[in-house]
């Protein structure tokens, strides 16, 4: 039995990025009919931003060197860190619980939202493992950033999530899906390349259902 995450980032209610990873979980469901499904929306229940008693924690992990992430509560030691813990506690359960974990978020100045930063910071302590889990990243883009793109160097977005799967997950198994120049649909100024725009989100939805057969 495999369990999904499912988290959108995006401030808008109507998004690209929410319709792609709406796909991807729409299509995953049937596949996997005795799954678990977890939903959060990171835009309007925002996660808090972590406080000094998690970092306490934090340091606590590091002094004990625990890397058991489903024990992580007994190192509270405080009123403090127990309302921190309070916060930490369901999230990484949820992350724990998951098989795969679906983001769907859009590029906001050239990077990701503070919100999903905020849920990684929560969820994020050294040294831990995500181990089997496998991330999908469906994403929405107002320019071009692709390989070759004039802006392509300026892509903080899936370059820093891929890294911070990587450097702090030790999740190398992290797929992608883009639509871009998504700012077509509202800038006069990019009109002109709204058919680019249409062909690179009609081939991340199929993409995003394709995933969702595999996984």
């Amino acid at each position: 039995m495999s369990n999904l995450l499912h988290l959108d980032a995006s401030a808008r209610t109507r998004s690209i990025s929410r319709e792609l990873s709406s796909a991807f979980a729409e299509d995953w469901r049937p596949q996997n009919p005795d799954g678990g499904y977890r939903y959060r929306d990171l835009a309007a229940e925002p996660v808090p931003f972590i406080d000094a008693a998690w970092t306490e924690l934090c340091d606590a992990v590091l002094a004990q060197d625990r890397t058991d992430l489903d024990r992580l509560g007994e190192l509270v030691r405080t009123p403090e860190q127990a309302a921190a813990w309070a916060i930490v506690e369901p999230l990484l359960a949820e992350v724990l619980a998951a098989d795969v974990i679906l983001i769907g978020t859009p590029m906001y100045n050239y990077s990701i939202p503070a919100s999903l930063k905020a849920w990684l910071d929560q969820v994020t302590f050294p040294r831990m493992s995500l181990g089997h889990r496998r991330f999908v990243v469906v994403t929405a883009r107002g320019g071009a950033y692709s390989p070759g793109a004039p802006k392509a160097a300026f892509d903080y977005q899936e370059r820093f999530l891929r890294d911070f799967f990587a450097g702090h997950f030790a999740v190398q198994d992290a797929v992608f899906v883009n639509a871009e120049l998504a700012n077509a649909r509202q800038d006069p100024a990019l009109a002109h390349l709204r058919g680019k725009h249409d062909e690179s989100y009609a081939l991340a939805m199929e993409a995003a259902r394709a995933l969702a057969k595999e996984y």
